[in-house]
């Protein structure tokens, strides 16, 4: 018996953003899905306008395996894994070890298939788009608590944001000049 996707399932047990005062709660695997969507959005414009290449299935899987690891480890806040070097580095090895032990759980002739997906090279320009991806996200997540009311993700937003507008890839900017805005609506605007 392997217990692998079982352990994924359970990633709509982990909720995000555990330090602010949410107006609504995200799971990790609510979070996955709208990274997922976003990362395929960016990596389209990126070959569709700017003639990238990208592999727009594989950034997908990445963006969909990018959290997994915190079904084992659960979501430690950004101030708190960011705080120093020496706290991004240890965070870095609990990764590796979830990782480790997840794919611990296939069986040994799929474990070859997943091992890119849950320990992939950050190097590569294809986990850049899923990063932006990743931070889009939890701006989106910050302009629906600030549309509800929230002040709470008032600095988060706007840090974010500047995080974002630091990524030197035009279909980021593309993606948040053109998509980004309208989650600030409410469902009558939208339509």
């Amino acid at each position: 018996m392997n217990h692998f996707f079982a352990y994924l399932s359970r990633l709509n047990h982990i909720y995000r953003w555990s330090l602010m005062r949410n107006t609504f709660s995200e799971n990790v695997a609510e979070h996955t899905a709208q990274v997922a969507f976003i990362a395929h959005g960016i990596a389209t414009i990126g070959n569709t306008r700017y003639g990238r290449g990208y592999d727009v299935g594989l950034i997908t899987q990445l963006a969909l395996f990018h959290d997994v690891g915190e079904v084992l480890t659960g979501d430690l806040a950004t101030p708190i894994k960011y705080q120093n070097a020496e706290i991004k580095a240890a965070y870095k090895q609990v990764e590796k070890g979830a990782a480790e032990r997840l794919l611990a759980m296939l069986p040994d002739d799929l474990r070859g298939a997943y091992e890119p997906l849950l320990t992939p090279d950050e190097g590569q320009p294809i986990w850049h788009v899923m990063k932006a991806a990743d931070r889009i996200a939890a701006y989106v997540k910050c302009l629906e608590e600030l549309k509800a009311g929230n002040r709470e993700f008032e600095k988060a937003a706007q840090s974010i944001k500047e995080s974002i507008q630091k990524i030197d890839l035009d279909e980021v900017g593309d993606f948040m000049i053109e998509f980004v805005p309208s989650f600030a609506l409410s469902l009558d605007e939208l339509n």
